[in-house]
């Protein structure tokens, strides 16, 4: 059972790589498979096919920002550390994983319908986490503004697959660190 599980978290790693490089369409089954070492039918046994692959790939990463999030909100002691703890996951997650930025970017529209509602609200959701966290801080400021605020923050955030190139993960995180306050905390 643990050989299937890394198995399969191996085929989702490996699949976000293709995506992010060739695109949905311009990867095959065979290709997914012999970039895990093994046939291209054998993806089958751990997803029904390349959609349900990358539904189940968005989903995961989904799900593990909206919890991350909400884990760094409950454990801080302030609206300003919460807002800290929030980019600093956030951060973490763009620079240790640019092709899943680039594949949710590209390709969310092959994932089905229903799954990508999911995930739509699952982004939605996380996104809220930073609007409550942001409306703490700036309390005169419409929720509108705030989720806009937030919404061009995330866009600036996962730039990094574009951005990152001659700096360390260390320069780039703290450069993104505080160019993710300064537009979050903005004034007027």
């Amino acid at each position: 059972m643990a050989r299937a599980v890394a198995r399969r978290a191996d085929i989702l790693r490996a699949g976000a790589v293709l995506f992010a490089a060739r695109g949905f369409h311009g990867v095959s089954i065979d290709e997914l498979g012999r970039a895990v070492g093994i046939t291209g039918p054998a993806i089958y046994r751990h997803f029904p096919g390349k959609e349900a692959l990358l539904a189940a790939m968005l989903l995961d990463i989904s799900e593990r920002l909206a919890a991350d999030g909400r884990r760094a909100v409950a454990e801080s002691h302030s609206p300003d550390a919460a807002l800290d703890a929030l980019l600093r996951g956030h951060i973490a997650f763009a620079l240790r994983e640019p092709a899943l930025i680039t594949v949710q970017d590209r390709e969310l529209d092959n994932v089905p319908e229903a799954e990508r509602r999911s995930i739509r609200r699952l982004q939605r959701g996380y996104a809220e986490e930073w609007v409550a966290v942001l409306a703490r801080l700036r309390p005169a400021q419409p929720t509108a503004a705030l989720r806009a605020a937030v919404l061009a923050t995330f866009g600036l955030l996962n730039s990094t697959p574009h951005s990152a190139g001659g700096l360390s993960e260390d320069a780039m995180a703290d450069l993104l660190l505080a160019m993710g306050r300064a537009a979050l905390l903005a004034e007027d």
